[in-house]
């Protein structure tokens, strides 16, 4: 089970892409979309139903799922998620420090 999800604040731990910060578009096995990062350039044919022109579009393409680690905004640095049951609700908390992990939506 994948212990990040959509929404998710993530930094880049391996790759060309080592350092950089975003947000987590979507999740699908084991790989990450991840917003404004690991830009790749794709040849799209015009499509006349759907009213797509042609051309050169650059796009997010996947991660792996190691590649990324949640960010951790209070210790400003990659941190690992648990899981926590807090009154009867089973919740992800930062292995660090124990905080609960805020989804933005």
């Amino acid at each position: 089970m994948a212990k990040i999800k959509k929404g998710d604040q993530v930094i880049v731990i391996a790759g060309k892409e080592k350092g950089k910060q975003g947000t987590v578009l979507s999740v699908s096995n084991d790989r990450v979309k991840v917003e404004g990062l690991n830009l790749v350039k794709k040849h799209q044919k015009p499509n006349r139903a759907t009213g797509a022109e042609g051309g050169i579009v650059t796009q997010e393409a996947e991660l792996h799922i190691s590649n990324v680690a949640i960010f951790n905004a209070t210790t400003q640095k990659a941190d690992r998620v648990g899981y926590q049951t807090i009154e009867g609700v089973k919740t992800r908390v930062y292995k660090s420090n124990g905080e609960s992990v805020a989804v933005a939506k």
